[in-house]
C-alpha cells in the first residue's frame, strides 16, 4: 500500500484571493510519494499565471462533427455547454481526452445485420499540439501525457471574439510503451483496469496538464460525470489533503439515473491502477466496499446537480443525498438549428443568436407560409438523404416520425411495434418513420433490436414505408431534428435523465410526441399545446403493463391527435402547434443552462 508523504511544516503558502483559501506554492512545496515526485510539474511561470471560472472536465466532448472523441449525448452536451460559455463571456476551458477511436461507422445489410468499422482521425488536422508535457503514475509506471487544443469563439455581439479552449489529453506519444500510448485510444474501451487509467489521465493529469499551460487560479473545478472524479484527488495532494479546502472549489454533475452505470472500482485494482494517487482516507471519501467515482465526485463537491428536475429528484433518492440539486439542460441553440430555420429567424426575431429567450417572445409573430416553407426545405433534405442511403423514396406531404437515439433497453425502441395490427389500423397509409441509432458490436440487445426492426419495415412495406439510417451522430441528427414533422422519444419512467434531442426538434418546429420524463416534464407542463405526452407522468405497475399501457397510449395519441391534426386543411393547427414547440427554446437553451450553473455552481 502507497502512502503519501507531505512536508507540509515547511511549504510556503499563499492566499488566493480568487479563490478564497490558501493554497501551497508548487516552487516549495515537496511532495514525497514515492516516485510521485517525479512526475509532479513545476508550476508555470508567475508572469504567465492564467485565472479560469471554471475548468470544466468531461470523458467525452462532440467538439466538432469531424473529431470523434465522443459516445452520446454526454459529449454532445459538453459541447453546447462550452460553445454557450464562450458566446457568454465565460472564463472557461474544457478539459477532456484525444481518444485515437471514439465511435463506429455502422453499416446495416439488408437482412437487418451490421457491420462495423473503427474511425481514425489525425488529430494533426484538426487540433493545435501544445508543447506542454505533463506525467502521471500508472502502476507505478511514469506515464507522459501531452495535449491538443482547439478553440471556441463568441458569436455573440456583446462578448465576440471571446474564447474557450477545449484541451485533449493524449497518452499516443512516442515516450509511452505501447500498452500506455493504447490508454488514449478506444472512449469506453477494454476493461475496468483500462478504463481506471484513463480516468486515471483525465482527472490526475488533467488537472496538472491546467497548471502547466499556467492555469494557477481557477475557481471551479466541474466534473461532467464522475468519470473525473481523480481531479479531486490532485487537488488534494496541492491542498494538503484539505478536504474542506477541495470541496470548496469542486462542482458535479450526475447523468446516470441507474446504479450499473456509475463507475465501481474494487480496491484491489484501484490500488494497483492509481496506489500513488490515492490518499489513505480514500474509503471514507469513495466508499467503504469499493471505490465509488460518483460517490468520490460528491464528497469532495461542494455543489452536485442532475440535468432535469425529475432526475434531482430519482438521483437524491438513489444516491442517498438531498442536497443534490438539479439544472436542467439545455442545447446551443445557434448550433442546432437548421439553415433555412436560421434564415427565418433572422427576418422575424432580431437579435435571437445574442439572446434566445426572444424566440420565445416573438416565435408567433412569424407568418405561418414562411415556417410552412421552412420547415419544407428541411424535410426535402432528409428524404434526399433516406433516399441516398436506403433507395427508399418518402413521400414529402406525409406524416414524417423520427425515432434516433442510442439503442439501450430503457429507451423502448420498439414501443411503437408493440401491437403490429394497431399499428396499421392507425397509421396505414398516412404515416412513414424513419428510425436512426447505433448499436455496439458487443451489444448483443441492441443488434438484435436492430434486427428487429428491419425485419418490422419489410413486414409493413404494403402499409408504410420504413428507413432505418445508419451512423447516428451530430450531422445526421442535425437533418433528423429538422425534418421530421414529430420526434419520438419513448423511453421507461425515471430512466431518461434529460433527452435533449427533444429539445433540438422543438428550436427546429419538429414537435414532440413523448414520454413524460427527463426534461420534456418541464417542456410538456410549461406548454401542454406545445407536443404531445404518452401515458401519465408515474404508473406505479409492473415493467410489461406499464408497456403496454404506454403503447396503447401511444396509439391513441397518433390515431385521434397527431394524425388528424397534420392532415387538417392548410396544416393550419399543425403551424399554431410548431410555434408554441419553437417557443420553449427560451428556456431549453444551453444559455439558460449555463447561467444557471454560473449562480449555482460555478460562482464561488
Amino acid at each position: 500500500m502507497y502512502r503519501a508523504l507531505s512536508a507540509f511544516s515547511t511549504a510556503k503558502w499563499r492566499w488566493n484571493s480568487a479563490a478564497g483559501y490558501w493554497q501551497p506554492s508548487f516552487n516549495s512545496f515537496p511532495l514525497y510519494c514515492d516516485e510521485m515526485s517525479k512526475s509532479l510539474t513545476p508550476r508555470h511561470p508567475r508572469g504567465l499565471a492564467r485565472r479560469l471560472t471554471v475548468a470544466y472536465f468531461t470523458m467525452e466532448i462532440a467538439a466538432t462533427d469531424r473529431i470523434p472523441t465522443f459516445a452520446g449525448g454526454l459529449g454532445v452536451l459538453a459541447a453546447d455547454i462550452m460553445r454557450s460559455s464562450a458566446d457568454l463571456g465565460v472564463d472557461a476551458a474544457c478539459v477532456s481526452v484525444c481518444w485515437q477511436f471514439g465511435y463506429l461507422k455502422q453499416a446495416i445489410r439488408p437482412d437487418g445485420t451490421q457491420s462495423y468499422e473503427q474511425v481514425a482521425w489525425d488529430p494533426s488536422k484538426e487540433l493545435t499540439k501544445l508543447p506542454q508535457t505533463i506525467s502521471v503514475q500508472i502502476e507505478r509506471r511514469t506515464v507522459k501525457v501531452g495535449a491538443w487544443m482547439m478553440e471556441y469563439t463568441s458569436g455573440n455581439s456583446a462578448t465576440k471574439g471571446h474564447a474557450v479552449p477545449l484541451y485533449f489529453l493524449d497518452t499516443n506519444l512516442p515516450e509511452n510503451t505501447p500498452e500506455d500510448r493504447a490508454i488514449t485510444q478506444h472512449l469506453y474501451g477494454g476493461d475496468a483496469a483500462m478504463r481506471m487509467k484513463q480516468e486515471v489521465v483525465l482527472g490526475c493529469g488533467g488537472v496538472r496538464m491546467l497548471r502547466a499551460l499556467g492555469y494557477d487560479d481557477v475557481g471551479t473545478f466541474h466534473m461532467n460525470e464522475g468519470h473525473c472524479a481523480f481531479l479531486t484527488l490532485e487537488l488534494l495532494r496541492e491542498r494538503g489533503f484539505n478536504d474542506a479546502l477541495v470541496r470548496g472549489s469542486c462542482a458535479f454533475t450526475t447523468h446516470t439515473p441507474i446504479k450499473a452505470g456509475h463507475d465501481v472500482f474494487g480496491y484491489e485494482l484501484a490500488w494497483r491502477i492509481a496506489g500513488n494517487l490515492l490518499p489513505w482516507h480514500i474509503k471514507k471519501l469513495a466508499g467503504e466496499d469499493a471505490l465509488s467515482m460518483t460517490q468520490l465526485a460528491m464528497t469532495l463537491s461542494r455543489y452536485t446537480c442532475g440535468v432535469s428536475a425529475v432526475h434531482g429528484e430519482v438521483a437524491r433518492k438513489m444516491l442517498g443525498n438531498s442536497a443534490i440539486d438539479s439544472i436542467t439542460n439545455g442545447v446551443h441553440h445557434v448550433e442546432w438549428v437548421s439553415p433555412d430555420m436560421t434564415k427565418l429567424f433572422n427576418t422575424y426575431i432580431a437579435g435571437w443568436q445574442d439572446d434566445p429567450s426572444l424566440i420565445t417572445k416573438h416565435c408567433r409573430d412569424i407568418p405561418d407560409d414562411a415556417l410552412w416553407h421552412a420547415h419544407e426545405q428541411g424535410k426535402l433534405r432528409l428524404l434526399h438523404v433516406v433516399r441516398e442511403q436506403t433507395g427508399l423514396t418518402l413521400n414529402p406531404d406525409r406524416l414524417t416520425i423520427a425515432s434516433a437515439r442510442r439503442v439501450v433497453a430503457y429507451k423502448r425502441p420498439e414501443l411503437l411495434y408493440t401491437d403490429l395490427v394497431r399499428l396499421k389500423e392507425v397509421c396505414c397509409g398516412r404515416v412513414q418513420i424513419i428510425h436512426a441509432g447505433n448499436a455496439h458490436p458487443g451489444d448483443v440487445f441492441a443488434q438484435e433490436v436492430i434486427h428487429r426492426m428491419i425485419d418490422h419495415s419489410k413486414e409493413l412495406r404494403d402499409c408504410m414505408d420504413i428507413a432505418y439510417l445508419p451512423n447516428y451522430n451530430p450531422e445526421l441528427a442535425k437533418l433528423l431534428v429538422a425534418g421530421a414533422d414529430v420526434w419520438l422519444n419513448t423511453p421507461a419512467r425515471l430512466h431518461e435523465a434529460s433527452g435533449t434531442s427533444g429539445m433540438k426538434a422543438c428550436l427546429n418546429g419538429t414537435i414532440n410526441l413523448s414520454t413524460l420524463d427527463g426534461w420534456w416534464v418541464e417542456g410538456y407542463h410549461r406548454d401542454p399545446e406545445s407536443g404531445w405526452r404518452i401515458g401519465p407522468l408515474a404508473l406505479p405497475l409492473g415493467d410489461e403493463d406499464t408497456r403496454r399501457i404506454d403503447a396503447e397510449d401511444l396509439y391513441t395519441q397518433l390515431q385521434y391527435a397527431v394524425i388528424p391534426e397534420y392532415e387538417y386543411p392548410g396544416h393550419i393547427r399543425w403551424l399554431r402547434r410548431m410555434k408554441r414547440s419553437i417557443g420553449l427554446m427560451g428556456h431549453f437553451n444551453a444559455n439558460r443552462c449555463v447561467q444557471e450553473y454560473v449562480s449555482k455552481a460555478w460562482n464561488r
